[in-house]
């Protein structure tokens, strides 16, 4: 299994970061605007359509409100297993962002990794732009 672990930092503050990330249903207006363009929920999950075209159900394993932790999957795609964790902890005045992917198969990682660099490029944005 390949395991990738990207972070940010942000100048919003922890309780704004964990508002936007427990929205599951709106990633693509709140949290990864670009890099999501559609998130449609049904039981359980998600359906994330996202600005490559690709779309995946991703069913939401845990939103926990005390450690700021979302857990999701992901089905359908390129990969046969994926599981994710964004996790915000307090970063000085701000926040710092954690998203972790594990995945099969491993040669995926030249897929996943350039799209989980997007997504914290467009969540930094989003983040930064809603604490101005």
């Amino acid at each position: 299994m390949s395991s990738l672990c990207k972070d940010i930092t942000t100048r919003a503050t922890p309780e704004a970061v964990w508002d936007a990330i427990r929205d599951i249903g709106a990633l693509h207006t709140r949290l990864v605007p670009g890099f999501v363009v559609d998130t449609r929920l049904e039981a359980g999950a998600r359906v994330v359509t996202f600005g490559n075209g690709m779309v995946v159900r991703e069913p939401i394993v845990t939103v926990d409100d005390e450690r700021r932790r979302l857990v999701w999957g992901a089905e359908g795609g390129p990969l046969t297993h994926y599981n994710g964790a964004v996790q915000v902890f307090a970063e000085g005045t701000g926040s710092r962002v954690v998203w972790t992917a594990d995945f099969l198969p491993h040669d995926a990682s030249a897929i996943v990794g350039p799209m989980i660099e997007a997504g914290m490029v467009a969540m930094k944005k989003a983040l930064d732009a809603a604490a101005a």
